[in-house]
C-alpha cells in the first residue's frame, strides 16, 4: 500500500495515543518515545511504526489494524467467535450473535471492537459493536458487530 503526506508525529501526540490505547485495550502499541509516522492512505488516516500500519483511524477513531493487534495483547474490547465462524470473519462478514462464544461486558453500543477466533485467540477483524458485550454473548440471533477491517481485506498492509 502507498502512503501520502507522510509525516512523523510530535512527542505529545504519540503520548495521547498511548494513553487512548491504554484506556480501550489496557494494553498500548505506543512507546511514549518511540517514533510514530502519521500518513494517507486509500482507506483512510493510519499510523505507522517503523513503516508498518499499527492503528487507523476507524470513523476518526484510533484503533489498531490488525497487524497492531497481532504485535500487542490486549485484555479488552474483544469479541470472541467460534471456529465456525473465521472463514465468514476472514472473508469481511459482519459478526452474528450464533457465532459468538464470549465478549468483553465493558463493550458497549458503538465501541469499536477486535474480533479474535476461539481456538488461538489471534485477531481476525476490527468492528464497531452494535450492542453491549452481555447481550452479545446472550443473543442467540441478528448482527451484533459491523466489520470495517478484516484479515483477508487490502487494508492496512
Amino acid at each position: 500500500m502507498s502512503y501520502k503526506n507522510q509525516h512523523r508525529l510530535k512527542k505529545k501526540k504519540v503520548e495521547l495515543f498511548h494513553k487512548e490505547m491504554l484506556d480501550k485495550l489496557g494494553v498500548s502499541l505506543f512507546d511514549e518515545e518511540g517514533e510514530v509516522d502519521i500518513a494517507d492512505s486509500s482507506a483512510g488516516k493510519v499510523l505507522l511504526m517503523g513503516g508498518k500500519p499499527v492503528a487507523a483511524f476507524f470513523d476518526n477513531e484510533l484503533f489498531p489494524t490488525i497487524q497492531g493487534l497481532l504485535s500487542i495483547q490486549p485484555s479488552k474490547a474483544y469479541v470472541t467467535v467460534d471456529m465456525g465462524a473465521v472463514r465468514f470473519v476472514y472473508n469481511g462478514a459482519d459478526i452474528m450473535a450464533p457465532g459468538i462464544v464470549d465478549a468483553d461486558i465493558a463493550i458497549e453500543e458503538g465501541d469499536l471492537v477486535w474480533i479474535r477466533d476461539e481456538d488461538h485467540g489471534k485477531p481476525l477483524a476490527v468492528g464497531r459493536a452494535m450492542t453491549d458485550g452481555k447481550t452479545m454473548v446472550e443473543s442467540s440471533s441478528g448482527k451484533v458487530v459491523k466489520t470495517l477491517h478484516h484479515l483477508g481485506d487490502d487494508q492496512y498492509r
